[in-house]
């Protein structure tokens, strides 16, 4: 089976007939995150576009990275955002890794990334005109050499035990 964090990959494969019809399994938020410490001061997404400030993002092949820069787009702040992005990275733990560490003033990561960094960041609200919720799909793929287990996990998942743990790791509903 073929999960992600965004709908255009699974799209994509299902178009070429490669995985069954993808099923959206649930929602996250794009979340901008400063180090705990927050040299930078930091306390709103204006604020990273601020000359001098370091920005990670994920790369624009990414879906972090791709929402990220829609983001950006909704809120019209995209020469502004890019023109500091220091690092783009392959995926959401870089992210989290460079900010902690320091190596970035602010980075976008999902709120559950943000959560599961174990107070190594924080966590700053994205306003609702960025637009900045995602949408998880999964899909079995068709040539997985067992079919049965795929799709009894991803009924698994879609079941209401399924769906309360990923509310427990922060996921929103589908």
């Amino acid at each position: 089976m073929f999960a992600a964090a965004s709908p255009k990959q699974p799209a994509a494969l299902y178009a070429k007939g490669l995985v069954d019809k993808p099923i959206e399994f649930a929602t996250n938020t794009l979340a901008l995150i400063v180090p705990k410490r927050n040299p930078a001061h930091i306390t709103s997404v204006n604020e990273m576009t601020r000359p001098g400030v370091k920005l990670v993002i994920c790369e624009a092949t990414v879906p972090c990275g791709d929402y990220a820069r829609s983001v950006f787009k909704n809120l019209g702040i995209t020469a502004e955002a890019m023109k500091n992005v220091v690092s783009q990275t392959a995926d959401v733990t870089q992210v989290v890794a460079e900010i902690s560490t320091g190596q970035g003033d602010a980075g976008f990561v999902y709120v559950t990334d943000a959560e599961a960094a174990n107070g190594k960041v924080t966590a700053i609200t994205l306003p609702p005109e960025a637009k900045a919720g995602t949408k998880n799909t999964i899909a079995v793929v068709k040539s997985g050499k067992n079919q049965t287990a795929a799709h009894a996990f991803v009924a698994q998942v879609l079941s209401p035990q399924g769906q309360a743990t990923l509310r427990a790791a922060g996921f929103g509903p589908p």
